[in-house]
């Protein structure tokens, strides 16, 4: 009789909760908390005070994978279509969005009190990309920390240079929206032409280029540059973030003034020229603004951009991309390749063999995913191959650029793009981790050879 009284223990349904969401991979927790900020950013989007025009399930579904994702794509007008309401919804989608819904929920569980497990460490070391369990709280406050200084201080330039022709009531929401925007690498704008009216504006040219490169270069870099200060002791992935993000930005401005002299920069003066070619040449690295009519561009400059895209920014930052470690590590690997090493240095540094195989797995599942999806896309919306491949690059490196075609998708090609941009910013290799989980194998075998090229 003893087994049919009920217990006198109390049900504890939040820590069944507790215990099942725990029991989740890191990779199913990860995109069940992004299709979390989905759903309640469509819901917010849907709401009557968040439009001047209705708007459809789809189009404000679209918006906010679009948000969340900081990727900048857009089936509707974000500054006609929507409200006030709606534009700061948008805003508030991508801040959490750029900066990691795991990087919140550290600090706030951290100050409500409640331990940080083994178990909750690990899950939330690969919601923020870091190898140091015991950084884990300390880092997350970093990256809140400076990414709300580095916008104040934005928003403070932008409102003071846009009050005297906007008013300090409009300069200060659109400061604040383009600030968030261009930090979190997104890409949305309140105007239809993007920045294409700033073109020859120093100041917004300055600020919203360096928001970018800034939050592209990753959060552990930025908190190398603030607290360690001397380069001899900054970390190698610092070194070499900061190095290849100035060699690229440099030669990708150089080569944007020699294809694009004679063509969209042809009937500007010198200086506008100038500061054109620098910021189309940087943003295409995840940011997602423009200033020249991306359709007018010559096809070679096309393809200069696809591939800065594809390289993206640094990683833990809220560029998205193929990420600079993996393409430095793949370019090393290939030299060590072609010099028959059978290690791979960097900077006097061995780079691990799980690394090297981790940067081509990731580029191979990349290529794989443009692919499906440009043959997808082809079949089904009848366009131009070249803008369908950049509105795939754009969509899975989480960039935001377009030549006119995301407005023009069926409701196929709109799905199609909205996968893409969440593979591309929670990241290939854990979603495949949700689909495959990884299993280690100890057991190895008689090695075997096989021809190669």
């Amino acid at each position: 009789m003893k087994n049919w009284l009920p217990s006198n223990r109390p049900y504890s349904r939040p820590k069944v909760l507790q215990s099942q969401m725990t029991s989740l991979s890191p990779a199913s927790l990860l995109i069940i908390g992004f299709a979390i900020m989905i759903a309640m950013g469509t819901c917010l989007l849907l709401l009557p005070m968040a439009n001047n025009h209705p708007i459809s399930f789809s189009e404000a579904l679209f918006t906010a994978t679009s948000a969340v994702t900081v990727t900048g794509l857009i089936v509707v007008d974000t500054g006609s279509q929507f409200s006030d309401f709606g534009q700061w919804v948008i805003a508030a989608l991508i801040q959490f969005g750029g900066l990691g819904f795991m990087t919140f929920a550290v600090v706030i569980l951290k100050g409500i009190g409640i331990k940080l497990d083994l178990k909750k460490r690990l899950i939330m070391r690969e919601g923020l990309a870091q190898t140091n369990l015991g950084s884990l709280v300390d880092t997350a406050k970093a990256v809140i920390i400076f990414a709300l200084t580095i916008e104040a201080v934005a928003i403070v330039v932008l409102t003071c240079h846009w009050q005297s022709s906007l008013g300090w009531e409009r300069a200060l929401h659109n400061a604040i929206f383009y600030t968030i925007s261009a930090f979190n690498n997104a890409g949305f704008a309140l105007h239809s032409d993007s920045l294409t009216g700033y073109r020859d504006d120093w100041v917004v040219n300055g600020v919203i280029s360096g928001l970018f490169i800034v939050g592209g270069l990753g959060f552990l870099v930025l908190i190398d540059v603030i607290k360690v200060r001397k380069w001899q002791k900054f970390s190698l992935n610092s070194k070499v973030v900061i190095i290849a993000t100035s060699v690229i930005n440099v030669i990708a401005m150089c080569m944007f003034l020699l294809l694009e002299w004679r063509n969209t920069l042809t009937a500007m003066p010198l200086g506008e020229q100038l500061q054109a070619a620098w910021f189309q040449a940087v943003t295409p690295r995840t940011a997602g603004f423009n200033t020249l009519d991306m359709a007018a561009l010559n096809d070679s400059t096309t393809l200069l951009m696809m591939l800065l895209m594809l390289i993206g920014g640094g990683s833990m930052s809220t560029a998205s991309g193929l990420k600079i470690g993996t393409v430095v590590i793949m370019i090393v690997a290939t030299y060590a390749s072609l010099r028959q090493r059978s290690y791979v240095n960097l900077a006097r540094r061995e780079i691990a063999n799980g690394l090297v195989y981790r940067a081509f797995s990731l580029f191979f599942i990349y290529f794989i995913a443009v692919f499906v999806a440009v043959f997808a896309l082809a079949v089904s919306e009848q366009k131009s191959l070249l803008d369908i491949v950049f509105e795939v690059v754009s969509a899975v490196s989480t960039v935001g650029l377009s030549r006119g075609l995301t407005g023009e998708l069926s409701a196929f090609g709109e799905g199609i793009i909205i996968v893409l941009m969440v593979v591309g910013r929670i990241g290939p290799l854990t979603f495949l981790y949700l689909l495959a989980k990884p299993k280690v194998k100890y057991a190895r075998y008689a090695p075997a050879s096989l021809q190669v090229g």
